[in-house]
């Protein structure tokens, strides 16, 4: 396992693939998240599970390989709503030409990532402010996460409030959580794996999730969706904002959650880590051209990858390991399915926590990353965008230090982030 590096890393074969499962646990719940969400614009549910599934094994691998990162990738959420309900149910856009539109924005996203540019940017941010990002990230998780389990439900009055606890299957979650903290407390190894494991177990055996009723089924074929993108339409002035849209967001996402995660794991730091960051955006940039060829939306870095990083993933070995994990599901997605979510998504809620204690770090002394951690923190959960919070908080960061006259305190990352802001929030 040398080509990993493992050693240099110090980690080591067991770690890797136990945070590879463990990350592929976090993850698995975009098969038919994604494939659901979709299928809303006419395109065939069974197609969407196996492309999803396709385009994971592939952008994963492809990073654990090439990056060496155990940055797992997948179609990012977010972007496959606005596909669904903006371009084709909100603007008519046929599916195949919101399909064309993927893949320009993935081929202008290639010619990005070939240059410094955005591994400049991220190199570029404050210390400060990615830590805010993590913190960010973690609050985005355990909202998504408490949300799933309906810990938390929508509230005409409130827009949120408290689950009904005495449910059972909010009892589940609340009895998978406990047990994620414990484990996690007593510093087991597997700590997330073993939550999930007796989470589900307990599930099947009280009748709150249903034993699979078949183990084996054969993947759907790709044909009806993989190479039906209409390219042509996508060159007109009409539609260029709109790939502006797709690339800007897959941008800032990523940069979001490498730089999250980045920093949790110490992945980009030095010589070696900065050729490993750049890497990883190529890996990146090449799944988002291929997805559209797939038949799906953009790929993304999971912020998922912060499950296994938790777990001492360190290195490409974990990736991969996520990666060919994501076979399993097409052959045995009926075992899969019986793994209830309520016994997944405890375990985001303690990586939120886990990355919401970077905050501890921040210098609040100064004033624009005081008010910037703010807007980066609460506005990623809230407006259910790692992309607007981020950009949020560049642009009261900005504003902060013009109004106290330190211009030159601004980075030119900064004041990029803060332009793409306002064109995409005011202009496009």
């Amino acid at each position: 396992m040398d080509f990993f590096k493992l050693k240099q890393h110090k980690t080591d074969v067991k770690t890797e693939i136990v945070a590879g499962f463990t990350t592929f646990m976090a993850m698995l719940y975009i098969i038919p998240v994604n494939a659901y969400i979709l299928s809303t614009t006419g395109m065939p549910y069974g197609a969407l599970v196996t492309a999803t599934i396709a385009m994971t094994i592939f952008a994963t691998i492809v990073n654990g390989l090439w990056a060496n990162t155990p940055i797992a990738m997948s179609v990012g959420m977010g972007l496959n709503a606005y596909f669904s309900f903006g371009l084709v149910k909100g603007m008519g856009i046929p599916w195949q030409n919101a399909l064309g539109i993927v893949f320009v924005s993935g081929v202008l996203y290639i010619l990005i990532s070939i240059t410094p540019v955005r591994k400049w940017l991220i190199e570029t941010i404050p210390l400060d402010i990615k830590r805010a990002v993590s913190a960010g990230i973690g609050a985005f998780i355990a909202l998504i996460a408490l949300e799933q389990t309906k810990m938390i439900v929508a509230s005409d009055a409130t827009l949120v409030t408290l689950g009904n606890l005495k449910d059972g299957n909010v009892l589940l979650a609340l009895f998978g959580l406990a047990l994620a903290i414990f484990f996690t407390l007593k510093k087991y190894r597997g700590a997330f794996i073993l939550s999930i494991f007796f989470t589900s177990v307990a599930a099947w055996s009280l009748g709150l999730a249903p034993l699979p009723k078949e183990f084996i089924s054969l993947p759907a074929s790709m044909a009806p969706i993989a190479f039906e993108l209409h390219i042509s339409s996508v060159f007109t002035l009409s539609i260029f904002p709109i790939v502006l849209i797709f690339l800007f967001t897959d941008l800032f996402d990523t940069l979001g959650t490498l730089a999250g995660v980045g920093m949790r794991a110490k992945l980009f730091e030095a010589e070696e880590g900065s050729k490993a960051l750049q890497k990883t955006i190529e890996a990146d940039a090449m799944a988002t051209m291929v997805s559209g060829l797939a038949g799906v939306t953009s790929t993304t870095a999971f912020i998922e990858s912060a499950a296994g990083v938790e777990e001492g993933g360190k290195t490409g070995l974990t990736a991969v390991t996520v990666g060919l994990l994501f076979l399993l599901p097409l052959f045995f997605l009926p075992l899969f399915e019986a793994i209830p979510s309520n016994a997944i998504y405890p375990v985001l809620i303690v990586i939120g926590i886990m990355m919401f204690s970077e905050l501890q770090h921040i210098d609040y002394a100064d004033e624009a990353t005081k008010y910037a951690t703010f807007f980066i923190v609460l506005g990623m959960p809230l407006t259910y965008s790692i992309t607007n919070g981020l950009l949020l908080g560049a642009l009261i960061y900005l504003f902060v230090n013009i109004v106290r006259g330190k211009t030159k305190e601004i980075s030119a990352a900064m004041l990029i982030l803060a332009i793409a802001g306002l064109l995409i929030f005011f202009l496009l």
